[in-house]
């Protein structure tokens, strides 16, 4: 990895600066002030001409890239493809167990070439968070949190153990234990710096992490993003990653948030506006008068949505209230001091006063026009404001052809259920968690609730699962949280839950009367993702919401309702109780979270990585290469590395290939690579019951990452999906051509792989949405898919194919599979694959049953010279794996 003690430094920008009597060297972006106005840039940008100026070796970063950058301004946007390395990698279990079995894969292959496998190690900071394997089983109780994280560890011994042997196999990999926190938050509360400091350099804290809501940090003014698994273990092992220089959209917030409007409608708001805008791929960065006044946890949960409106990241820069967050979150005085100085000295520092930055575009929000909202019921871009969502409800329903006056009777209750009724109610996820005015505010409702006598309606199943400790403290130092127990929102866990889709079971008679009834129920949660089947199987509609909403929805029972207009239920003298009557007002809110002080925080992080006696008590052994078992039906060794000794192949034009599925628009990566509910009945679940595995005891696909056996049968195995190769069926199934039967996309893909027949994916646009899933590229490849074609890709899932092998294709503007009348029975061929450059033109072949034959010109998404590199050595890992052996 290049190393910044050995930049070439071609434009003397190495200084020093002393900051409370200790001396460090940086990078100066006034040395290169004579290339064009670098004040003006964004300071997104500025992070990556540091970044530059700090690795320029001639070789991977030249004096050229360095000009490139700066002359960003003339245009504000750039063709120039950059090599950039992060400080840091950040990791959730779901994502970090694969990219942990990957890194023990690739020592095993180191040893078998005769290589040392200790050199497969992460060279920069690993953090790994657990926090996506807490179910909520058990709710609505005191023992719930107990309960949980007992299942838990039972549950995920085997994971957990493998994770044990990897925090003592590698250096520089550091495990945050189960029960303490969901990463983005455990990042901004403490792993966070702002300004990092290493041997003497200080420099912008930057990293990259295996979880598209990493972006969540740059609230913090630390330029972050989510990459695949696959991406982020190639920076691990000191990959730069290869990016163009984005351009940057500007939105420009002035005002203030008016009296009885939330961060998350503020962000849901921001969320519709950006998307409507179009900025995938881009960054956004937030300027204007109205940061002066927006705290930074209401920024954090602005910048955790950037995958929701699409953007790489959603910047906010370095000013007075970073200094204030850190230090109320209880930073190092020495490291808040570095901040200040360093950010004032290099130009990192925002200052109402100066000039606004230059941007490619920009847009405008005044905060005072933000209104009460949810978003749903399946897109985070669909905001709806507060008083229409029961008109909307009822839209859905009369699409559908719906019975909307349908009463489902309940087995042993005195309830019947109906159309929109809320069966999740979920304070959840660390977009919302990790912003105590909204956690302060769904206390608050709950004790005026309480005190007025409103319960939670029976059928609501109620949790609260904040993204720290820090959280239990203040709401209980408030006073507030006996009031969230009396509704049923007990504590069930410190991890994303229902937001992953780790909701856990409906009561039996519930789930019951829902699927008799096939109705259309809802759940509402305060995280960032409600795709269809994502939450839960039974739960058509999701509602995504600020947490004091949540509470009021879990009164209410239903959807179809304005809480406006009509009351949530009835005081104990049966008058009616309206929200207005239990919603706080700002400063009863600001009273209570001035409670939040940096004691709680110093407490709670003071051992993070100590973990509780169950944790400690997992036995590992020993050893720098992994001991796998055959019997684990957790962590397999998976197959990527079998012939890494073997000379590469060239790249071959795809030939005769058939088409597996055709899709429509917006498939996400949920849709290719589950991470909720195994299906008895599906492929993976086969698996599972002949491995000796009760369903029972499925546990999720995301926790089962580790076993590539599962995983590439999950593939495509959502139970929402739609192949249009199939009329009106849902689910993981396809036609086998020629035969004309109909199996499961993975039992087909295997007969394909038997028969020797090549794969393709058609689809519309968006493909790829949602979660920086490796599995959604490595289910992929390991289906025998050799090119995904579509219209367009969600930048992480594109790039995440590259990196796996399989050739992203795009159709030009205006043809589709649709313009094409493609059926799912032609074959398929690519040609031009021999001579393959950066977004080369390829010729699509078309041949139909009748035999007739068309040809289409198509775009190769292979962005880069690097990523040409990883598809003609077979992925980014094999690259780097050849080049070490090598």
């Amino acid at each position: 990895m290049s190393n910044a003690n050995a930049s070439l430094d071609s434009f003397k920008a190495r200084k020093s600066l002393a900051v409370d009597g200790q001396s460090y060297d940086y990078f100066s972006l006034t040395a290169v002030e004579h290339l064009g106005e670098v004040a003006r840039l964004p300071f997104s940008l500025k992070v990556l001409l540091e970044n530059l100026l700090r690795f320029e070796d001639g070789d991977t970063v030249t004096q050229d890239d360095i000009r490139a950058l700066v002359d960003w301004l003339k245009t504000k946007r750039s063709d120039r493809e950059i090599q950039y390395r992060p400080a840091r990698v950040l990791m959730q279990d779901f994502t970090g167990v694969p990219a942990v079995v990957d890194l023990a894969a690739m020592r095993d292959a180191m040893a078998k070439a005769g290589g040392d496998p200790e050199r497969i190690n992460p060279l920069s900071a690993v953090d790994l968070v657990i926090d996506h394997s807490v179910m909520v089983d058990a709710f609505a109780s005191p023992q719930a949190f107990a309960e949980n994280v007992a299942i838990e560890m039972e549950r995920n011994q085997e994971r957990y153990q493998f994770l044990r042997w990897g925090q003592q196999a590698f250096n520089n990999f550091r495990v945050v234990p189960p029960g303490t926190g969901i990463c983005h938050q455990v990042n901004l509360e403490y792993l966070g710096k702002a300004v990092w400091s290493q041997d003497g350099l200080a420099y912008p804290d930057t990293l990259v992490g295996t979880d598209s809501h990493t972006t969540m940090i740059n609230g913090l003014g630390v330029l972050g993003w989510g990459v695949g698994g696959i991406e982020a273990e190639a920076a691990m092992l000191g990959q730069p990653i290869s990016m163009l220089i984005p351009e940057v959209i500007g939105f420009r917030l002035t005002g203030k948030l008016k009296e009885g409007t939330t961060a998350t409608d503020l962000v849901l708001t921001v969320t519709q506006m950006l998307r409507s805008k179009g900025v995938v791929g881009k960054f956004v960065e937030f300027y204007g008068p109205g940061l002066d006044d927006l705290p930074l946890a209401d920024r954090a949960t602005i910048a955790n949505m950037a995958p929701e409106y699409g953007a790489t990241c959603g910047f906010f820069p370095i000013d007075g209230e970073t200094l204030r967050y850190m230090e109320l979150s209880g930073r190092e005085p020495q490291t808040i001091k570095l901040v200040e100085a360093y950010a004032k000295q290099n130009g990192f520092w925002r200052d109402s006063g100066a000039p606004e930055p230059l941007f490619t575009d920009s847009l405008e929000l005044d905060l005072g026009t933000v209104v009460p909202s949810l978003a749903g019921p399946k897109r985070p871009q669909d905001r709806v404001a507060l008083p229409e969502l029961g008109q909307t409800i009822d839209g859905v329903l009369e699409l559908a052809g719906a019975d909307k006056e349908k009463r489902v009777p309940v087995a042993g209750e005195a309830f019947q259920l109906c159309h929109g009724d809320v069966v999740i109610a979920a304070i959840t996820s660390c977009t919302n968690t990790s912003n105590p005015s909204v956690m302060m505010a769904a206390g608050l409702v709950a004790q005026k609730a309480v005190a007025k006598g409103l319960k939670r309606k029976p059928w609501v199943k109620s949790s609260l699962a904040p993204g720290s400790k820090v959280v239990t403290d203040y709401l209980a130092k408030a006073g507030l949280q006996d009031s969230l127990d009396a509704l049923g929102f007990n504590l069930v866990g410190y991890g994303c839950t229902t937001c992953i889709g780790n909701s856990g079971p409906l009561p039996d008679a519930i789930g019951k009367a829902v699927e008799e009834g096939d109705l259309t129920v809802s759940s509402v949660l305060s995280g960032n993702r409600n795709f269809e089947g994502r939450v839960h199987p039974l739960v058509k509609a999701n509602w995504l919401a600020s947490p004091p909403l949540v509470v009021a929805f879990a009164l209410a029972g239903t959807t179809r309702i304005d809480l406006q207009t009509e009351p949530l239920g009835e005081d104990m003298d049966g008058n009616p109780v309206f929200l207005k009557d239990i919603w706080p007002s700002s400063e009863e809110i600001q009273a209570v979270v001035r409670l939040v002080d940096e004691g709680m925080f110093q407490k709670e992080y003071a051992e993070v990585f100590e973990g509780d006696a169950d944790w400690q008590a997992i036995k590992v052994s020993p050893g720098k290469t992994y001991n796998w078992s055959g019997d684990s039906t957790y962590v397999q060794n998976p197959p990527y590395f079998e012939h890494i000794t073997e000379p590469v192949k060239p790249l071959e034009d795809i030939e005769g290939a058939r088409i597996l599925a055709l899709f429509g628009d917006s498939i996400t990566t949920d849709h290719i690579s589950p991470a909720g509910n195994i299906k008895a009945d599906s492929p993976a679940g086969r698996y599972l019951q002949e491995h000796g595995v009760a369903p029972k005891d499925f546990n999720s696909y995301g926790s089962r990452r580790g076993n590539h056996q599962v995983m590439m049968r999950g593939t495509f195995a959502n139970i929402r999906i739609k192949n249009q190769m199939l009329d009106g069926v849902e689910g993981g199934y396809t036609r086998h051509i020629p035969s004309g039967e109909q199996l499961a996309i993975y039992d087909a893909a295997m007969r394909y792989q038997q028969e020797g027949t090549p794969l393709v994916v058609i689809a519309g646009k968006e493909y790829g949405t949602g979660s920086s899933r490796d599995w959604a590229a490595k289910g992929t490849t390991l289906q025998g898919i050799k090119a995904v074609v579509a219209q367009s890709f969600e930048r992480i899932h594109r790039s995440n194919l590259v990196g796996m092998g399989v050739l992203p294709v795009q159709f030009p503007e205006g043809v589709s599979k649709e313009s094409l009348n493609l059926t799912g029975d032609e074959k398929i061929s690519l040609l031009g694959l021999g001579s393959l450059k950066p977004r080369a033109s390829l010729k699509l072949v078309i041949e139909r049953p009748d035999g007739a034959r068309q040809e289409q010109e198509v775009l190769a998404r292979v962005d880069t010279n690097t990523e040409l590199e990883y598809l003609k050595s077979g992925g980014i890992l094999h690259h780097v794996l050849r080049t070490m052996i090598g």
